[in-house]
């Protein structure tokens, strides 16, 4: 007996990430190497930024350096977004919210949001230490669900016979 969902799951085409002139564009784009470094800089400076906010909340200490690095993370996020977006230009001939990655730079607007009010409420002196961290933690929170998207689609690429170095754009 045939499964009907199975069939009907089967049945339904799966739509490539990239055309094969998409996919030539990004491997010969010098952005998509760009993206690729930028993507594991920041993920670094996330992750170093997140210990920092963390001993800050359990201790106490290191408000300073938590704060520097919360604004570091927010100026390699500037650099993936402008780079992600010239690179968007490079494959799929739009600046952003090209079909393939508009889920992806639809919740990338959401980090950029969060971590420019982290950065203006602290330069403005509009909220307390404890509400910038807060602020900060939401926008870390929104990068990781924003990395997991990109991971999935880079994941996605590959299986559909993408090259090892498709970076795709990253928040």
């Amino acid at each position: 007996m045939v499964d009907p969902i199975r069939k009907s799951r089967d049945a339904t085409p799966s739509r490539a990430l990239y055309t094969p002139e998409q996919r030539a564009r990004r491997d010969a784009s010098v952005w998509t190497r760009v993206q690729g470094v930028l993507a594991i800089l920041q993920f670094a400076v996330f992750l170093v930024s997140l210990a920092l906010v963390a001993r800050w909340a359990l201790t106490g200490a290191g408000y300073e350096a938590a704060t520097v690095s919360i604004v570091v993370k927010a100026a390699a996020l500037a650099a993936i977004m402008v780079t992600g977006s010239i690179w968007e230009k490079a494959v799929f001939d739009r600046w952003l919210l090209a079909p393939a990655f508009f889920w992806e730079d639809m919740v990338s607007f959401v980090v950029i949001a969060l971590h420019a009010a982290y950065v203006a409420a602290l330069l403005g002196g509009w909220l307390a230490p404890r509400e910038l961290i807060a602020l900060a933690l939401a926008a870390y929170a929104a990068y990781a669900l924003n990395a997991a998207q990109f991971v999935l689609k880079l994941r996605a690429a590959r299986l559909q016979g993408a090259s090892p170095s498709d970076a795709g754009v990253a928040a």
